[in-house]
């Protein structure tokens, strides 16, 4: 099977750890799951011109990539780091002045 093959058998971010054989704190997966996935995602496409064709080396990166995505947030939390949009819109300013109303 090739590297693409197996990349797409794996399902949750504990399968993506393992399959890269990194010790991870179930604890900070149980809580991050998702964003440690959308963060490793995030760093994939940043980096997606310059990823290299041959199978080995493009292991070696997804799994550094893994690691700093995971790490994120062993050493921060999913609001600091606001992978997702919804973290974002309470950032945008929603006041209403009284005056604005109009009945």
């Amino acid at each position: 099977m090739s590297f693409a093959e197996e990349m797409e058998e794996l399902e949750s971010a504990e399968d993506f750890l393992q399959y890269f054989q990194l010790d991870y704190d179930q604890t900070v997966v149980h809580v991050n799951r998702l964003h440690i996935l959308q963060r490793f995602h995030n760093y994939l496409q940043q980096g997606a011109d310059s990823l290299p064709e041959d199978e080995t080396a493009l292991r070696a990166i997804y799994k550094r990539l893994l690691l700093q995505a995971y790490q994120d947030f062993v050493e921060s939390d999913a609001q600091t780091e606001k992978v997702f949009k919804v973290f974002h819109m309470g950032e945008q300013n929603s006041f209403v002045a009284l005056s604005d109303i109009k009945t």
